[in-house]
């Protein structure tokens, strides 16, 4: 039966985000910019009831009085599809950095240029990375939220943390609040996997770490909080769905977590 739902909502979510980007369209390219935001906003909003209705799947957010007014860095955990458009409901105007090659794409390309996404060459230094730090400058001048993944790319729940130092860069640059976000999508949207599980998560938004620290000490703070409440929201998940399947990185750290628990009592 699991199978069979994920099935038919990976079929009615691929249909539902190119019949909306067809019909909505002139709206969208007709709309003011950030009029034009409902469109993927609200797509956000239909995936997640899709989620709930086909699959079974509900979330709940904690710590949204944790994000600041105006402009700021929102650092999320990546494991899955699901976290590059969850929160987009929740957020005033949020930006991205995202391979230049994602807005070479019919449809998705134009609806990313619309918002003034960041596209950038991944292998590229020097000019090409001043450049993309200029733009992202600019963006966030305004007010806008920058979406950046820490870890660079999709991790499977409970793997051994892998940060990437250029979150410090962009913080020390743009002197931005940045906000930690832990949470394990991939428990129930696994990536590299056609397979949707049920059950209910949490996502969790921490306090703000405020500009003006030593990037050294600013990063190592950044992996400190965020791994502590992803173990603590991973024992919550696997305690709330005794029934969904972990993959081996979330069995093991578990594992740790217990032994480690068990050794402090």
């Amino acid at each position: 039966m699991i199978a069979l739902r994920s099935v038919l909502f990976n079929t009615i979510f691929y249909a539902n985000l190119i019949l909306r980007m067809l019909v909505f369209s002139p709206f969208y390219f007709l709309a003011p910019r950030k009029l034009a935001y409902r469109v993927p906003k609200n797509w956000a909003l239909s995936n997640h009831w899709l989620m709930e209705k086909i699959v079974g799947t509900t979330f709940e957010i904690e710590g949204m009085e944790n994000l600041p007014s105006g402009g700021y860095i929102l650092a999320p955990k990546h494991q899955s599809f699901w976290d590059t458009y969850a929160l987009l409901p929740w957020l005033d105007d949020p930006v991205y950095i995202l391979k230049r090659e994602l807005m070479w794409i019919p449809l998705f390309g134009w609806y990313a240029k619309k918002q003034r996404m960041i596209p950038i060459n991944r292998g590229a230094r020097g000019k090409v990375m001043v450049e993309a730090l200029r733009r992202t400058k600019e963006e966030l001048a305004t007010g806008r939220q920058l979406i950046i993944y820490p870890e660079g790319t999709r991790r499977p729940p409970g793997a051994e943390p892998a940060y990437k130092y250029g979150i410090a860069r962009m913080y020390r640059d743009l002197k931005l609040p940045v906000v930690p976000v832990a949470m394990h999508p991939g428990l129930f949207w696994p990536r590299r996997s056609t397979m949707r599980y049920p059950g209910h998560y949490k996502v969790r938004i921490l306090p703000a770490i405020q500009p003006g620290m030593d990037p050294d000490a600013f990063f190592a703070h950044l992996i400190d909080v965020t791994e502590r409440a992803s173990d603590e929201l991973l024992i919550d998940a696997a305690e709330r769905n005794p029934e969904l399947p972990l993959p081996p990185t979330a069995a093991h750290r578990l594992e740790e977590l217990r032994k480690e628990s068990a050794a402090r009592a």
